[in-house]
């Protein structure tokens, strides 16, 4: 039986999904025809999660679209600059108020986005279906380094973790995903992502050490596993931390610490 033929072409940090020697040209594709725009990307090694405008023969298409012999594909990542409003987005809408799942090798972004108050679980007993499961589910973007995680065809909104240093995770997500507008620093428990709510000094006396007792007149406690945060000797620390990824961003007086 002969196979088909297509044209592929991936622009921008897409071709970071493939081999050296077939980056920023294009790539002739065989495959059984008909077949849709989602098996043709995934057969390159790009995962669907991280495409947002397709074009084939120059017509916005989207991923269930089947492609016959000898047509072309334009693939696309998430613009930054480019009006893409005329074109069909693949997702049918964005998560207006981001919400994540970490899989189990990102524990340590995990940490880092809640304590810029962004709700992020990380669940290293699940396999991949029960990840998928739980980002449907719960409206949630998944993180993962695994791009055949992203692959998963009910899989809807995903992104793919370049970076292996932890802080640099988060800097590149902040920035792909423009996230620095809805940072609300120490807010979240970094342990359990529970919501931070702020106690009174006699309310927690017995919990803290006589030196912090000492020193310190706010506390927040955790409302799930109840640890305690107050603004500690890294508390200067991680406000500059923060103000480095988000230079707008200025600590108030009663944030807490830990």
């Amino acid at each position: 039986m002969r196979m088909a033929k297509a044209t592929l072409r991936f622009y921008a940090e897409l071709n970071d999904f493939l081999p050296p020697g077939r980056r920023q040209r294009d790539l002739t594709q065989p495959f059984a025809a008909p077949a849709p725009v989602r098996h043709l990307i995934e057969l390159a090694g790009v995962p669907h999660t991280e495409v947002e405008v397709i074009l084939l023969d120059g017509e916005s298409v989207d991923l269930e679209t089947l492609v016959g012999d000898g047509q072309r594909l334009a693939v696309y990542p998430v613009f930054e600059s480019f009006d893409a409003r005329p074109l069909l987005r693949l997702r049918p809408a964005p998560l207006r108020t981001p919400r994540f799942l970490a899989d189990a090798h990102l524990g340590a972004l995990a940490r880092r986005l809640r304590l810029l108050g962004f709700d992020t679980r990380w669940l290293n007993d699940l396999g991949d279906a029960g990840l998928v499961t739980l980002a449907r589910r719960e409206g949630r973007i998944l993180l993962t380094r695994d791009r055949r995680l992203l692959m998963r065809r009910e899989l809807t909104h995903g992104c793919f973790i370049r970076p292996v240093a932890p802080q640099k995770q988060l800097a590149c997500l902040l920035e792909r995903l423009q996230l620095c507008p809805e940072i609300a620093p120490f807010t979240r428990c970094t342990l359990c992502n529970g919501l931070l709510e702020e106690r009174r000094p006699a309310q927690v006396q017995s919990l803290v050490p006589p030196r912090v007792r000492a020193s310190q007149e706010a506390f927040w406690q955790c409302q799930d596993c109840k640890r305690l945060y107050w603004r500690g000797s890294h508390w200067q620390a991680m406000c500059r931390r923060i103000q480095a990824l988000c230079p707008d961003w200025a600590p108030g007086s009663r944030d807490p610490g830990s």
